[in-house]
């Protein structure tokens, strides 16, 4: 269930460790000059926009509980959900929480694939109605699909 060391080794390690508890996507703890009109600079750092959310898991059936940044919760609506997301996203840009969520998800979609049972991620992508080929005209393809 929790993914090994050498697993996690893979994962390039983040100068921002904050980053590692959460799903990020690659943000990180930037720094700048505050400069007002005076001219007078004062060093400071900008934190990324993080936010305690709860995704549910269609692969898990279950809700995980993460910190996300805003960009990462734009790219999970994008994909579709936090499974999409995790099974999709390159390694470096998950980091550490976001991998433990990957291999759960892998697991379980292992598990059930052993089972013989049908995930909901995969089912739906049987439902999708090609769209219709270039040769027919729209009123055809429009009478076929009723």
């Amino acid at each position: 269930m929790f993914p090994t060391c050498t697993l996690l080794s893979n994962i390039v390690s983040q100068p921002f460790k904050r980053a590692q508890l959460g799903l990020f996507h690659g943000k990180t703890k930037q720094y700048g000059n505050s400069v007002p009109f005076s001219k007078h600079k004062t060093r400071r750092s900008w934190l990324p926009n993080v936010h305690n959310k709860r995704f549910f898991s269609d692969t898990l059936e279950n809700f995980v509980r993460v910190k996300v940044s805003t960009k990462a919760l734009k790219t999970i609506k994008k994909h579709g959900g936090i499974d999409h997301y995790v099974l999709k996203t390159k390694p470096e840009l998950l980091g550490h929480e976001g991998m433990r969520i990957r291999i759960m998800v892998r697991e379980k979609q292992a598990e059930k694939a052993a089972n013989g049972e049908v995930s909901p991620a995969n089912s739906s992508a049987s439902t999708i109605v090609p769209p219709p080929s270039p040769s027919t005209s729209p009123s055809e393809a429009s009478a076929s699909l009723s």
